[in-house]
């Protein structure tokens, strides 16, 4: 039996969302008990975030369920769910998940995002000790160039054009491939990396210094039919969008 490629569309909305949840994935390779599931990225607050999901797809997709993520870049709508993940999996589940991001990302995760928070821990007999980024997490760098395998999944990264080190990234599990452009400004050999054997775009659209939706209509119609859109901001026009929006909670078969 041919193993299925997945996901669950956590979070479609930008760092300003009202309406929607912040831009996350959960994907599921294979079926049943032997089920993979890869998180990307860490929307906040997490556990309600995933309930949710798991009411509007009708699976169970709790934290307890999930042993590997992807933190593509450290803006708070992409990690701010992190603390809880760590924190739930040392004291609740009892388990070191496996956190995999660029080295540029790792670099700064500990002393720029999580030490102030995860770093100093009382014990009940009021000991006070110090704890490191690997006391929470077993941490493997992805490196551009080089595919790594996490479980059934092959996962590639490319660094995008953002204000801090972002990377997207290309999955692929069960001769199907995911890709997802993470946050950056519009870039066409990006797009086009993205594409390469790809049978699913994920793109991010807002504004700024992110992808303007009017660049991604200039882009060939056999792109535009593989992708999907994302990270888009409250006024974005969905139901009048000329490329398919992902929806929160909704499951889809890469």
């Amino acid at each position: 039996m041919e193993m299925s490629l997945r996901f669950v569309a956590l979070g479609v909305g930008d760092a300003f969302s009202a309406l929607y949840y912040s831009s996350s994935l959960l994907v599921f390779a294979g079926e049943g008990p032997s089920q993979s599931r890869l998180l990307i990225d860490f929307p906040d607050p997490l556990r309600k975030v995933l309930r949710e999901a798991s009411a509007a797809c009708g699976m169970d997709l709790g934290v307890g369920s999930i042993n590997a993520a992807i933190l593509t870049h450290l803006h708070g709508d992409h990690v701010n769910g992190l603390e809880c993940f760590g924190f739930y999996k040392r004291f609740i589940d009892g388990k070191r998940p496996t956190l995999y991001a660029a080295g540029p990302v790792l670099a700064d995760l500990w002393d720029g995002r999580l030490r102030g928070a995860m770093g100093q821990l009382k014990t009940p007999s009021g000991t006070t000790h110090s704890l490191v980024l690997d006391d929470y997490f077993d941490c493997r760098v992805l490196t551009p160039g080089s595919p790594a395998t996490i479980g059934p999944f092959q996962v590639e990264v490319r660094a995008t054009q953002h204000h801090i080190p972002c990377y997207a990234l290309r999955i692929a599990a069960g001769g199907r491939t995911l890709a997802y452009s993470c946050d950056t400004l519009f870039d066409r050999d990006l797009v086009d990396w993205l594409a390469a054997g790809s049978d699913l775009v994920i793109h991010e659209t807002n504004y700024a210094t992110h992808t303007p939706y009017a660049s991604l209509l200039t882009l060939p119609a056999e792109i535009r039919a593989r992708m999907r859109l994302i990270h888009y901001p409250d006024d974005f026009e969905v139901e009048r969008s000329q490329i398919e929006c992902l929806r929160q909670g909704r499951v889809y078969e890469v």
